[in-house]
């Protein structure tokens, strides 16, 4: 499920004090901050990508490997308590990793987006049961070309996607509230039409939050602890991302055994 992660000021400790990224003007930097800043754009940009990717692989090999041992699916799937505890403890990194992103120290940060990914794999392991293996790659490579394509459109493109993107998480809500109605009502057919709105928003979210990283990596005054967090968080908001955008589509196109 997607959960919105919010970014903090950055810690600037040159000027000692924090800065707002809607306050923060290039501007008001001498050279030499520029120049850092410059340089350490690029860096920040990597590292996101580099941690999304490592947590998709962390997922992907986790969702197969549990896919492929009987006890620990009738372990996960068999017993309640442990299902929704894994369920509560998902929810729990994320909250947590996003709320306390200022107090944890950047090796905790990542060391709980990587039990997030461990634990996300082994839910998402179900799949395996459900729809075939070449369904299942398809809509992978699928979800890859259009997560890629629309990251690049929000990387890219100069229209302001604020706006957009609060139409977004209106619409994230209401299909919240819609996928929990589903549950009781159980209709295939609303469920088809889910997927199909789901598919939108995380299409849309996908080149909003990528713009949104972008904005603010690129005023960070280095490429220290500080800005290596805020790049930790936007990595895991775009695998949140294409998580759900590939389960969307796997409803959509994937063909079931």
């Amino acid at each position: 499920m997607k959960l919105c992660v919010s970014l903090p000021p950055i810690n600037n400790k040159k000027k000692g004090k924090n800065m707002n990224y809607s306050d923060f003007e290039l501007k008001n930097l001498s050279m030499d901050d520029q120049l850092a800043m410059s340089s350490a754009f690029p860096v920040l940009m990597r590292k996101v990508y580099v941690w999304m990717t490592l947590a998709l692989v962390i997922t992907g090999f986790t969702a197969y490997g549990v896919a492929t041992s009987p006890g620990v699916l009738q372990a996960i799937f068999g017993n309640p308590v442990l299902f929704w505890g894994m369920i509560i403890g998902e929810l729990a990194l994320v909250i947590g990793v996003s709320a306390a992103i200022n107090r944890l120290s950047l090796t905790m940060a990542t060391l709980m987006f990587i039990l997030y990914s461990v634990i996300n794999g082994a839910l998402l392991s179900s799949i395996f049961l459900i729809y075939t293996a070449s369904s299942i790659a398809t809509v992978f490579f699928i979800t890859a070309g259009t997560f890629g394509a629309m990251a690049l459109i929000g990387y890219t493109t100069k229209t302001d996607l604020t706006s957009i993107g609060k139409y977004l998480f209106m619409a994230l809500i209401g299909l919240i509230i819609a996928t929990v109605v589903n549950v009781f009502i159980k209709s295939e057919g609303f469920t088809y039409i889910l997927s199909y709105i789901g598919v939108l928003i995380f299409v849309g979210l996908t080149a909003y939050d990528s713009q949104k990283i972008k904005q603010m990596l690129m005023q960070a005054p280095d490429a220290g602890e500080g800005a290596q967090k805020i790049a930790l968080l936007g990595a895991l908001t775009l695998y949140l991302d294409f998580i759900n955008l590939f389960i969307y589509l796997l409803r959509i196109f994937g063909k079931r055994d």
